[in-house]
């Protein structure tokens, strides 16, 4: 049994939905669809998503919405006549539409999350409707339907646990099942979304509960690259990578696939397949708990930019029992989540990402409680750091990895203001100026791949 699912550019217009069918109609192994909200059909498109969103501010704000629902509208009914889906499909999206936006809701979170919810939700009637029209069996299920149950902690959406007992129930049903990502119920039967690109984890969840024997996950690329082909010309394809690569890429800057997608699939141990939508015919890449062997002992490079670090520096800090336990408590009672903490004898820095702070005046705040409670000699913070990482289980066997990248960075030119090593030992992680980010990218790549 196969699980697929498609992202936005799949589904963006009805020539990638007609894709789409074919793809799920060749192979009868693939027994339930989980579909994305449409995506952009051209660089310069906005996603259906932004448009809920802006939708959802509008009402919140009382604003005259009649422009930005039309332009909803419009997308949705330009799908459904290209696939002359006929009246009682446009009837049932203009109910849907009407419905949301004149409910009641309880706070402006529920408003959003059912907002953002509808655009996956309406566009899994629509390709139900698509594949039934054309011969193939298939029925949509909605997340209440199924039990898909989560709830809201610490700003993160969680599936609970009763969730995969209730989807395994989905295996009886004989048909294709079509099912909208990106979000779940609460107990109170509210929708509550993932975060963005959370189609990719209703797909996990839907594997691990019908105990599938392979998530598919179709997107708009080839495969998973060693690099951002955005900014080395033609990477390496990487054909096999381990669940633990896998995460450690997408959260360091991979985007290809959701990182929080990889959970469901290792508890289950089943594994990914990242494929292209638009050539079903290649193998694209493979993940899974282990792999074979790789002729080079990085797997891949990844970055993601937004980041600050506050230096605190205090004589003696080492000595001091709790010291960095109190750092963290501060920044703790101020919901600013800390990423990464290298410390020196008499310093210690918190790594964490810029946008938290709402304005330079709550950023300005927290630095002194931080200097006052902490006695510390000196605090200052900079600002438009990237993180950069390298990864691969083939580091673990191998001597000088650390010193063939900061070689070829310093031979580019590129200062490097952290450096970070897991207890793992497959990733490593480079503190840098946002600025030398890609010229950093470069040279590793040019370093490690170009042998």
């Amino acid at each position: 049994m196969k699980i697929t699912k498609f992202g936005g550019s799949s589904l963006a217009n009805a020539k990638q939905i007609k894709k789409v069918f074919d793809i799920v109609k060749a192979d009868p192994d693939r027994k339930a669809v989980v579909v994305s909200a449409p995506g952009k059909r051209f660089a310069t498109d906005t996603k259906i998503t932004d448009n809920l969103i802006t939708l959802a501010e509008q009402v919140r704000d009382g604003k005259n919405t009649a422009k930005i629902l039309t332009i909803i509208k419009e997308r949705y009914m330009n799908i459904i006549n290209d696939l002359d889906l006929g009246q009682i499909v446009k009837a049932k999206l203009e109910t849907n539409l009407q419905k949301m936006v004149t409910d009641s809701y309880t706070s402006y979170d529920h408003l959003l999350n059912t907002f953002k919810a509808s655009g996956e939700d309406n566009n899994a009637q629509l390709v139900a409707a698509y594949f039934q029209q054309n011969g193939l069996a298939a029925k949509y299920i909605s997340p209440e339907k199924a039990g898909l149950y989560v709830s809201t902690q610490d700003g993160h959406t969680r599936v609970l646990p009763e969730t995969y007992t209730n989807l395994e129930k989905l295996r009886q049903i004989q048909e294709c099942i079509i099912f909208p990502g990106f979000f779940g119920v609460s107990k109170e039967k509210q929708r509550v979304t993932f975060s963005r690109g959370g189609s990719d984890i209703t797909g996990a969840i839907l594997a691990r509960g019908l105990k599938a024997d392979l998530y598919e996950n179709f997107t708009d690329v080839d495969a998973i690259f060693a690099a951002n082909p955005q900014i080395v010309a033609q990477p390496q394809k990487i054909d096999h990578l381990t669940y633990q690569e896998m995460r450690e890429l997408s959260y360091a800057g991979f985007s290809v696939l959701h990182h929080e997608a990889l959970r469901p699939a290792i508890m289950a141990n089943i594994p990914i397949r990242v494929k292209n939508t638009n050539r079903p015919e290649l193998p694209g890449t493979l993940i899974s708990r282990t792999r074979t062997d790789n002729k080079y002992h990085i797997t891949g490079i990844a970055s993601s930019h937004g980041f600050m670090s506050i230096s605190i520096k205090k004589y003696l800090m080492n000595e001091e029992v709790g010291f960095g336990a109190k750092a963290l408590n501060i920044m703790a009672e101020h919901q600013l989540s800390v990423e990464h903490v290298p410390t020196g004898i008499d310093e210690i820095s918190l790594i964490l990402r810029a946008d938290q702070f709402k304005d330079k005046e709550e950023e300005e705040s927290v630095l002194q409680e931080l200097k006052e409670r902490l006695a510390a000699d000196d605090i200052s913070s900079e600002k438009e750091l990237a993180l950069l990482m390298i990864v691969g289980e083939g580091m673990i066997s191998t001597v000088g990895t650390a010193a063939k990248a900061m070689t070829a960075m310093a031979n580019t030119g590129v200062n490097l203001k952290m450096i970070d090593q897991g207890s793992s030992e497959i990733s490593m992680l480079f503190g840098i100026a946002a600025a030398d980010e890609q010229h950093a990218i470069k040279a590793l790549y040019n370093t490690f791949f170009k042998v």
